[in-house]
This record gives structure tokens, sequence and C-alpha cells, in this order.
């Protein structure tokens, strides 16, 4: 079994190329998966029946887990099972077709407003390196919609100061980006002015370094911008995505349109972008129900 699991993972890192949240939340939902049945009846997951599924998906839901949760980890297992079958190590996957969860009502992710973003871009203040820092990823985050680890996985060789643009997403995935004015200036600072500061080695190759002078992590960014949330006063619970949704939404209330924003968004399936559009259109209720005199 731990030859499968082994191969699983080496399957998700180097075929598929999934992010690391991704790997880290299938390969946690198929630990949990095991040892639930470990507990329940001593069996190895390659004995695993589809009542052991179904009966599994229950437990969860008597847990108190959501069904979104549920459902992503359904999810996991029947990735994890057709990998199995593929590669001989079953001959048929126990996740049948019939098997589903109900993941209730999708909440709609929190979007900064425009002064919102104004305001919070202009917290960091470039007195030290750290300042510089702060403000070239900040800057980044909101010009690039890219995702809080392709932000850290940034090396210097991404950024192309004379056509002011970046690229990010891997190698396979990789798409470039361009940089607006003010983003374009902080990043230029933070190059030439702050990070050979804080780098120790030379050959150091990531573009945002922490005071160690390695590579930012996804923990760092984090509490960079909470920090800043709370130093800016806005009260809206802000995460690193709440940057990506804010982009995505405010180009298309200026105007773009879905095709362009799902390849700057790196999404491989469109409706995944269409969901920004769903957000304006509740938008525009919400505020035609607050503010129509007959509504």
């Amino acid at each position: 079994m731990l030859d499968l699991i082994c191969s699983y993972e080496n399957y998700l890192v180097k075929e598929k190329q999934a992010s690391g949240n991704t790997i880290s939340s299938y390969m946690r939902d198929i630990r949990q998966f095991i040892d639930w049945l470990r507990q329940k009846e001593g069996e190895d997951i390659l004995d695993a029946t589809n009542s052991d599924v179904c009966d599994y998906l229950s437990f969860m839901q008597s847990q108190g887990k959501s069904g979104a949760t549920a459902s992503r980890s359904l999810a996991s297992l029947k990735n994890f099972f057709s990998y199995a079958v593929s590669n001989g190590f079953l001959d048929h996957s126990p996740v049948s077709d019939e098997i589903h969860v109900e993941r209730g009502e999708k909440k709609l992710p929190q979007v900064l407003t425009g002064k919102e973003v104004e305001l919070l871009l202009a917290q960091p203040v470039c007195s030290d390196a750290k300042g510089y820092r702060d403000k070239a990823m900040l800057e980044i985050m909101y010009a690039t919609g890219m995702r809080v680890s392709e932000l850290i996985e940034l090396n210097v060789e991404d950024i192309n100061l004379d056509l002011g643009v970046v690229r990010c997403g891997g190698e396979k995935k990789s798409r470039v980006i361009p940089l607006y004015p003010a983003a374009l200036r902080a990043v230029t600072d933070y190059i030439h002015e702050a990070r050979p500061v804080m780098i120790v080695d030379p050959n150091e190759a990531s573009l945002f370094v922490n005071v160690s002078g390695t590579r930012m992590s996804r923990q760092g960014f984090w509490k960079i911008l909470k920090f800043y949330q709370t130093k800016a006063g806005i009260e809206k619970e802000i995460t690193p995505h709440t940057l990506r949704h804010s982009f995505a939404v405010h180009l298309l209330e200026n105007g773009a349109d879905l095709g362009s924003l799902q390849e700057l968004m790196g999404h491989s399936d469109i409706s995944s972008t269409q969901m920004y559009t769903h957000m304006i259109n509740q938008k525009i209720k919400t505020v035609y129900q607050k503010c129509h005199p007959k509504a």
C-alpha cells in the first residue's frame, strides 16, 4: 500500500504538476480515509468497498463536516482509485458514479471595493527594505490576480522590467501578465533598492525573500497581509485569495471579457471564471433591492 501512496503522490507532482495546496489536500483526504478504515474494520485501502466509501461520507457529515468538505474528499478518493485501477493496483474502483454529496449553497468569496484596495495598497511605507518588499508583493497580487503559491514561487528571472510583465504558473502552465505602472514601479524599487540588502546568498533565485534572505513562505505573506489589513482598518475577512477575487471582479466590472479573464487567471475551465459574473449579478441585485423605491 505504501508503494501505491508514494506512487500516486509522485504522479500528482511530476505528471499532473498539481499545486502544493492541491497535493496536500488530496493526500490528507486519502490518509484520513485510510485511518478511518483501519479504526472501523482494520482494512487496507485496497480492500475498500463502495459501502465503505458511502459509510465514510456519512461519518464525515455526522461529525459536522460541510458538504463542500465531504464533496472534496469524494473527489480525492475518486481520483486516487482511478489511478490505482489504471496502474494495475485494483481491478475496479470502489467509488461508483452513483455516489454523490450535496454541497449545499456555495458561499461567494469576499471581495474588496476599489477604495478598500487603494487603502490596503497605501499601507506599506517604503522607509526600509521590508516596506519596499511588502509594497511590491501587494501591488503584484492585485495587478495580476495570481495565486499566493504563484507569488512566492516567483524568481527574479520571471520579472521583465523593460516589458513590464511577470511570468507565473510554472513551466507547463505559465502565463505572462502585464503590470500596471504603480506595480511595475513598486517591484522595480524593491529589486533595485531592497532585495540586494535582504538576500544573504548572491545566487538566491527567489524574487521575494524573508528577513533570513530565503524564499518567502505562504504563512509569511499571510501574516504580512493581516498586518496591513489591521493597519488599514478594513473589517472584512481578508485572505491572500481576496486580492485574486477582487482583481477578477474589478476587471469584469470595467469591461473585461470572460475569455481574457480566464487566461489572466490561469483557469483551465471557464466555469471557474464564470463564478465572478455570478458575484457581479448578485451585487447588482443587492443594490437594486436596497435602492429601488419599489423593491
